[in-house]
């Protein structure tokens, strides 16, 4: 096979892998783009991405540009001479970058595109429920998410997991269909095909108000959305007066005493994992004990 020098571009954890898939199937990592880093904790200490720290550790330049058409940046990411630049999991890019090596750009989306174009397609298909879900690799066009597909896999999502698990799912298939769509691309063997844009469907970024419960939806859509905002970022809904995070919740067809339920639309639902504000996660039986101490 062919190996290809590949300049990388991607910031969270969900990108690593595809990287470190691309460095064992023995192609040239050239440098990595990643976000600035970025405050966190009390301290507001600076925290490098996920994939600024696996390339510091395996000896990979990195560049971190505020801006992605500052000249400086620019003409240092002309000076890798890149076949190919990969992206996971980064910002959009403008056409001068993305236009930029001789073999192009493609993107990996945690989505069986045209499905779930946008920042959180794995949070929006568990939170509606879906059985299916997969992967995708794409050309990058001006249009976010739109360009031809070059690969495309699925996995089923399980009826009681959580967007944690597919996240991790989807990461590890997503390095082995990176890894192959270089292989096709290197061969000469890939094939785009354009994307059936009249079966699109957006899955935009996740707010707060995202998270807030509405009881007034059936129980299965509650306990979907609970799915799919946990364990991050969490859906949300104040009882008894307090404010907490719901982890975890099933339908409930028979009420038990100290047990923590909400009704919905067409029933009982029991939280059975919640967080209240400030405090450790805990059933939500151990949460109305603590309501009566």
């Amino acid at each position: 096979m062919k190996k290809l020098r590949i300049v990388f571009l991607g910031t969270p954890e969900f990108a690593v892998p595809s990287l470190d898939a691309i460095i064992e199937a023995g192609h040239e990592v050239a440098a990595v783009v990643t976000a600035t880093d970025k405050p966190a904790g009390r301290g507001h200490k600076m925290i490098p991405s996920a994939v600024k720290q696996y390339a510091v550790e395996h000896g990979i330049p990195v560049l971190q540009p505020a801006k992605l058409r500052d000249p400086e940046f620019m003409d240092a990411l002309r000076g890798y001479g890149a076949d190919i630049f990969v992206v996971i999991a980064f910002r959009m890019l403008p056409e001068e970058v993305w236009a930029m090596p001789p073999m192009g750009t493609f993107n990996l989306h945690a989505s069986l595109l045209p499905r779930y174009r946008g920042a959180a397609p794995i949070n929006r298909a568990v939170m509606n429920g879906d059985a299916e879900t997969g992967v995708t690799t794409f050309l990058l066009k001006h249009e976010i998410d739109t360009g031809d597909i070059l690969r495309q896999e699925s996995i089923s999502i399980a009826p009681d997991e959580n967007v944690g698990s597919v996240h991790d799912r989807l990461m590890a298939l997503g390095a082995r269909v990176t890894v192959d769509t270089l292989a096709d691309l290197a061969a000469g063997t890939a094939v785009p095909r354009p994307q059936p844009d009249g079966q699109a469907s957006a899955a935009p970024k996740i707010f707060r108000e995202d998270c807030e419960i509405d009881l007034s939806k059936s129980r299965e859509s509650v306990r979907n959305h609970v799915r799919g905002l946990s364990p991050y970022p969490a859906a949300r809904i104040t009882l008894h007066g307090v404010e907490m995070k719901v982890l975890e919740a099933v339908v409930a067809d028979t009420r038990l005493q100290g047990r923590l339920y909400v009704e919905c639309a067409d029933g009982a639902l029991e939280l059975t994992r919640v967080q209240p504000a400030g405090k450790r996660p805990m059933s939500g039986s151990d949460f109305l004990r603590g309501l009566r101490i």
